[in-house]
């Protein structure tokens, strides 16, 4: 974390790989981040600012879009073209959608 009046690191949270996109649930309890190297998700306890658990996801995890009610959470993985659908009550991946090659950023859109 980083302490904005002095744009120095606060505290340290250890992950066991290398965070890359992040997401935190609407609710504002937990944060999920891509652990690109090693093929998961790791979520972190935000009350506690510890690691609460990590999920297994297809190769290459990039982005992370949570859904506005904190129901799912959506994760690009980019070499396995994918995205993987998980379940925040159950914590578990929950589908897989094949997307082809490129899968990378993910953003809402609303359709009329």
């Amino acid at each position: 974390m980083i302490d904005t009046a002095t744009n120095g690191i606060s505290t340290w949270i250890d992950l066991p790989g290398t965070g890359y996109g992040t997401a935190p649930t609407p609710n504002g309890r937990w944060l999920l981040v891509a652990l690109n190297h090693i093929n998961k998700v790791a979520v972190i306890d935000l009350k506690t600012f510890r690691l609460a658990r990590t999920l297994d996801v297809p190769k290459a995890p990039q982005e992370i879009l949570v859904q506005p009610d904190g129901a799912l959470a959506y994760v690009s993985c980019d070499a396995s073209h994918q995205v993987a659908v998980i379940d925040l009550k159950e914590w578990k991946v929950a589908k897989l959608i094949a997307t082809g090659p490129g899968t990378d950023g993910l953003a809402w859109a609303r359709a009329n």
